[in-house]
């Protein structure tokens, strides 16, 4: 095969300059190889997580399946959609340049010395931002600095991927909910296990767009929404659901009965709000005892503003969201390129948001995490009030913690 050159846009680095293997066009788990696919997706999960590196023609640096791959350290390369189908056979990518070579296999190079990561003190309480179980095993068993990491934050539909569960489908009903509940305990049962002294999980309760969930139903209807992330998901749809808080009681239940007083390390939080007037709803639909920690995941704009009320209607804490909240403030997709240049983390309108929730949080005595990329977390860490602590994608989390 001639070899050739296709430029791209780095939409994630990775952990190593130069990535190379076979094209993977099949979107079946291939080990080594480079996924090449128009666009990420949830069917898709399982190539990716298999895949050395990714190649696709569309999506944003923040997306939903962007998020996996930040956290894994796998690199993400947009090219044209003209160019997606030269790329077959033996491929290299050269993460510094933007670039894939085809026809040629490269080895992977040594990790780039040109970046630097803060002090990991300035961290305040690190917080991991995780897609599955090998995340926690992986920062845990990587040295003394570990130890800073206070928690792990993970999202209930990153579970229903890695176990090949359609949660539209099992929460319809029937003896279906209480297996869903069960299967959830099982997978948050090892992750428990693989925490160090003092650490806990904090579940994200599912929040699964429609556009998500029509890649993994098999039986359910799924409503077709003109915008999905403006839609029928997060707190909206868990309020809305009948069967959902079978399902919660029943992973709770059966992580009780398994892991005793050591299942108090799972902790909810409540994603996507409005106000404080969804947030009051949430804990009596659930059937949740006050007793139960409770957060709220701060990531629309009216929630910014709601802060203060949502710390008085019994958030236990608060998580900043910044990848949606950066897309709801400046009117710019996330998972669209072609809006990408609007899509800025950095943005006054954006800082003076984070800045509210971390004053309010404060003032009410709650503590508050920030989201923030590798890329920016010098620039927060500059301009915003210290936080309780950051939130962080594991592989970029890691390389902050061994600059100590």
């Amino acid at each position: 095969m001639t070899e050739r050159q296709i430029r791209g846009v780095l939409l994630i680095r990775g952990t190593e300059p130069v990535v190379g293997g076979p094209c993977n066009r099949t979107g079946r788990p291939v080990k080594g190889s480079v996924l090449v696919a128009p666009a990420l997706h949830p069917r898709l999960y399982g190539a990716l997580m298999s895949a050395r590196a990714v190649v696709c023609s569309s999506g944003g640096r923040t997306g939903h399946m962007q998020s996996i791959c930040r956290a894994k350290g796998i690199p993400v390369l947009r090219v044209d959609p003209t160019d997606l189908d030269k790329i077959v056979g033996e491929v290299t990518l050269d993460l510094e340049r933007g670039s894939v070579l085809v026809g040629v296999a490269g080895d992977a190079g040594t990790a780039p010395t040109g970046s630097t990561a803060p002090p990991a003190d300035r961290l305040g309480s690190a917080c991991a931002v995780i897609a599955d179980l090998g995340d926690i095993r992986g920062l845990n068993s990587s040295g003394p600095h570990a130890g800073r990491v206070e928690s792990f934050f993970l999202r209930e539909e990153f579970l229903c991927f890695a176990a090949a569960l359609s949660p539209i489908d099992a929460l319809r009903g029937g003896t279906a909910v209480n297996a869903y509940g069960r299967a959830l305990a099982e997978q948050l049962q090892e992750c428990v296990e693989a925490l160090l002294p003092g650490q806990r999980l904090i579940l994200r309760m599912l929040d699964l767009r429609s556009d998500d969930a029509a890649h993994i139903t098999a039986k359910a209807t799924v409503p077709r929404e003109p915008n999905p992330d403006m839609g029928l998901h997060g707190t909206r749809w868990l309020l809305r659901s009948a069967t959902y808080p079978q399902a919660l009681h029943v992973m709770l239940e059966t992580l009780r009965e398994r892991l005793g007083a050591e299942a108090d390390r799972v902790h909810l939080s409540a994603p996507f709000l409005t106000d404080a007037e969804e947030f009051a709803k949430l804990r009596p639909h659930l059937g949740l005892p006050t007793e139960t920690p409770l957060s709220a995941f701060i990531e629309t704009p009216a929630a910014v503003h709601a802060t203060s009320a949502i710390c008085a209607a019994g958030a236990d804490e608060l998580f900043v969201g910044t990848k949606d909240l950066v897309q709801f403030y400046l009117a710019a997709d996330r998972s669209n390129h072609l809006v990408a240049e609007s899509y800025r983390t950095r943005h006054p309108a954006v800082l003076d948001g984070l800045r509210r929730v971390i004053d309010d949080a404060r003032e009410a005595g709650i503590p508050a995490r920030v989201f923030a990329l590798g890329a920016d977390l010098d620039y927060y860490l500059e301009r915003l009030p210290t936080p309780t602590g950051y939130m962080m994608c594991v592989s970029e989390l890691r390389h902050v913690l061994a600059s100590r």
